[in-house]
Parts: C-alpha cells; sequence; structure tokens
C-alpha cells in the first residue's frame, strides 16, 4: 500500500507563485523541501511513505519545477527560507514539521530560525557544510550545469546515466523529463551560496527539535564536522544512512526510513 497522491497546485505566497504536490491528507503535516536541482516530483516516491502517517505538501523550489523563475527573481538562502515561511502560512499549515534534503535542509534550518513559531521540528537531511575557510562540496558545478545544458536541449534516461549511473530506468525518466526547468542561474547561485554561506551557525540557533541524518557515503558530512555541530548543538539527534551517497533514498530507500524512524510523528 502506497501512500495517496492527493493533487498539485499552486499558491501565491511571498510574493511569488509556489507550485507544490500534495500526499496522504492525514496526520501532522509535513512540508517537504529538496535539493539543489530535485523538482517537486522527484520525490514524490518518498511523499507516498510518508503520506502513510502525514500529510505531506512536497515544494517546488523557486527557480526548479513550476513554480516561479526567471532573471528577476532573488535565489538567495534567505529568500527561498521566507519562501517556505510564507507558504506555511498562506496554507494555514499549523506547525509542520519540515523535512529538508541538502540545500532543502539549509533552507529549513534558516526558516525555522527567521520564523521560530512557524515549524514544529526539523528533519534534516545531509546538508551541505561547507561554506567560508571549509572544505568545499564535493560536487562540482559542471555537474549541474551540464546536465541542466543537455536536459534543456531534450535528453532522455540513458543520456542521463552519464550523471547519474546507479538510478533506476524510473528516476533517470523522471530527472530527463523535469531537470529543464531547473533554471541555471537560480542553481549557480545556490551552489555559491554552499560555499559563500557558513551555515554552522545556524544549528546552534534552532529552537525547536531537529535530527540530522548523515549519508555514510556521501562525503557531505564527515565525522569532524558532526562533532562541531554536536558541540553547536548538543539536543541534536544525529543519524546515519550507512549505506547511501547524499541521495539518500534513491541509494537506500528503506534506509532512509529506518534512520528517520519516527521523528516526524509528534
Amino acid at each position: 500500500m502506497s501512500g495517496r497522491f492527493l493533487y498539485g497546485a499552486n499558491v501565491f505566497a511571498n510574493g511569488i507563485r509556489q507550485h507544490y504536490f500534495r500526499y496522504g491528507g492525514k496526520g501532522p503535516a509535513v512540508v517537504l523541501v529538496p535539493g539543489i536541482t530535485s523538482p517537486a516530483i522527484t520525490w514524490g516516491f518518498v511523499a507516498e511513505r510518508l503520506a502513510l502517517r502525514h500529510d505531506v505538501y512536497v515544494l517546488d523550489i523557486r527557480g526548479r519545477g513550476l513554480s516561479s523563475t526567471g532573471p528577476e527573481l532573488d535565489y538567495g538562502l534567505d529568500a527561498m527560507a521566507d519562501d517556505v515561511i510564507a507558504f506555511a502560512g498562506e496554507l494555514g499549515l499549523k506547525q509542520p514539521a519540515i523535512l529538508g534534503h541538502s540545500m532543502g535542509a539549509r533552507i529549513a534550518m534558516r526558516a525555522s530560525n527567521r520564523s521560530t513559531s512557524v515549524f514544529s521540528r526539523l528533519a534534516l537531511i545531509d546538508p551541505p557544510v561547507s561554506g567560508p575557510g571549509r572544505r568545499p562540496y564535493p560536487s562540482k558545478l559542471p555537474w549541474y550545469t551540464d546536465s541542466i545544458a543537455l536536459a534543456e536541449k531534450g535528453m532522455d534516461a540513458e543520456a542521463m546515466k552519464a550523471f547519474c549511473p546507479t538510478w533506476t530506468e524510473e528516476q533517470l525518466q523522471l530527472r530527463a523529463e523535469w531537470l529543464h526547468t531547473c533554471y541555471a542561474p537560480a542553481i549557480i547561485k545556490a551552489f555559491n551560496d554552499f560555499h559563500d554561506i557558513n551555515i554552522l551557525p545556524d544549528f546552534g540557533q534552532l529552537t525547536v527539535p531537529a535530527m540530522l541524518m548523515v549519508a555514510g557515503r556521501g562525503g557531505v558530512i564527515l565525522s569532524a564536522d558532526e562533532e562541531e555541530i554536536r558541540g553547536l548543538n548538543p539536543s541534536l539527534r544525529i543519524c546515519h544512512a550507512e549505506n547511501a551517497g547524499h541521495m539518500i533514498p534513491w541509494d537506500d530507500f528503506e534506509g532512509f526510513f529506518e534512520a528517520l524512524g519516527d521523528f516526524l510523528i509528534q
């Protein structure tokens, strides 16, 4: 049995059109915030499982999917965080949890810290901890920009395999279909912010229950980073998906949910 897809919709919040998919409809509300080049639809397989116990809203971040895009928008971290705050408010969600992956986890932390009463808890999935004077993010910018350029011209699952060799045919097809909706300047800005913005202080400023899920094979968060983060926020729950790279549910779907456990159930 899988969680039920209810509908896709748009809402005007924080001055832009925000597109989202809703799954389940029952249980505590969860806002799922994807990573740098992941339109909302690519997280549908995770949302279906979450929707067995939750009311799940999967966002298209500005500059991705069917949400507002274009050269006039601000693609900085604070603007994206304010989008999530406004989204929850416009839909009347009462202290939803946030599950954020990679860039989405950085957005989740910043949103929670900018508006401390809006969200109830945060599941932070392998956020980049690069920043000024720190180890760079393991992925390189051309991996994103080259694949987007190909997707803008039209590419199939076989061509996408060169960028995501371990993914299933269905996952490759979905990424090939939707990657062209990722606006390259938005992706470049977010990637640069991984290195220009130190997200570590945000861990120490969190006022709500939070968990950090570390990919065992991702290379994004190392043991030294964990210790530093634990020193900033001793109450943070840290768990590991040992058999997964950075795209944890793609690499180890059951391991992802085992690590997540019941954290989102209040």
